[in-house]
């Protein structure tokens, strides 16, 4: 599936997961087709309106996207994909291009899907203002990657949020590459008990960009498990900013949480800010969390160029043993791959 400039440009799907029921493609199209099926999923709102302006812009000025809905018990083998970009001027007045859309996904109990959501776009001035909400099922499982790589002239809001119910299976992964600057809220509920989510990111900056990332794990019921794992590199006067919090309610005993994030400075001028959080009211809970930042050990681009390396290549696989514990998390190949080839792409001369 293709949005572009908030606009869908096609959808397709096979005819194996039509049968099954599966729907997927425009979301403004589906929902006019299968309102009724889908109207609880939009009643629930998930990402909160109110929560901060732009939540408030996109809730009041929202158009388009993409839906995913699969019924109970209908496991998809195979991937879905759906890239959004934002490509120059519009053509009405040369306006610069927004995009408002939402993506919603529905997995009902005992549903298994991947869905690979990508971003991309040019250089010219744009806005994306958006929204994620992902509904498991229980015991449904979905591993949801989504790869933000607008250009440099986009300004991206985002909140996106994840309600995981009993016994339900959440592997969430991002990649931030892209934008000037992003404000991104990044919500995972522990809805059901048993309930478990996986959340790894990646992040690489580079110039002036400036990216802020900020996440929940809300255990809301007992015998929970959430594991968030960021890692980032920044180069040049780049900027990353990440604000985690756990939160345990106090009927969520046997909760078990963690959550870490490790920065890796390529300049002088670039500058990490990690401020991990606890909220606990249960009194049985295994809860932990962490964060470093650090320049790269020039003991071991020493010994890397003792092996024949130039300087650059050293860094090169400094900089890619760093985020393989992220990349040992990801089960798509092809996404290991996108991310490892991206970052390759970004790594200069270290000073």
């Amino acid at each position: 599936m293709t949005v572009v400039n908030g606009a869908v440009r096609d959808a397709s799907l096979i005819d194996e997961f039509k049968q099954k029921g599966v729907l997927f493609g425009s979301l403004d199209a589906l929902v006019a087709e299968h309102g009724e099926k889908l109207q609880p999923y939009f009643e629930r709102k998930l990402v909160n309106s109110s929560a901060d302006k732009f939540a408030a812009l996109h809730a009041a000025c929202w158009t388009g996207g993409t839906l995913l809905y699969v019924p109970r018990g209908v496991a998809l083998e195979k991937p879905l994909h759906n890239i959004a970009a934002l490509v120059g001027a519009n053509a009405a007045g040369g306006v610069n291009p927004v995009d408002f859309s939402k993506i919603l996904v529905i997995l009902e109990d005992g549903a298994q899907a991947t869905l690979l959501s990508e971003t991309a776009g040019d250089n010219a001035p744009s806005l994306h203002c958006g929204s994620i909400e992902l509904f498991v099922g229980p015991n449904a499982r979905l591993r949801y990657v989504n790869l933000q790589h607008w250009g440099s002239g986009t300004w991206h809001f985002a909140h996106q949020k994840a309600s995981v119910d009993r016994s339900g299976s959440l592997q969430w992964t991002i990649g931030a590459l892209g934008s000037r600057l992003a404000k991104v809220n990044q919500h995972v509920a522990l809805a059901g008990e048993y309930a478990e989510a996986q959340v790894n990111g990646v992040m690489f900056t580079e110039g002036r960009q400036h990216l802020s990332y900020h996440t929940l794990q809300h255990h809301e019921q007992p015998h929970c498990t959430s594991d968030l794992l960021y890692k980032g590199a920044l180069q040049d006067d780049s900027r990353l900013v990440w604000r985690g919090m756990i939160r345990v309610d106090k009927d969520a005993q046997k909760t078990n949480a963690y959550q870490r994030d490790d920065n890796l400075m390529l300049s002088d001028g670039s500058r990490a800010d990690s401020i991990p959080g606890l909220e606990i009211e249960a009194d049985d809970v295994r809860c932990t969390h962490g964060a470093t930042a650090g320049r790269v050990d020039e003991s071991q681009i020493f010994y890397a160029r003792s092996r024949g390396l130039t300087r650059k290549e050293a860094i090169r696989m400094i900089v890619a043993g760093f985020f393989q514990q992220v990349f040992d998390r990801i089960e798509m190949e092809s996404v290991r791959e996108a991310l490892g080839l991206a970052i390759g792409r970004r790594i200069r001369e270290y000073s």
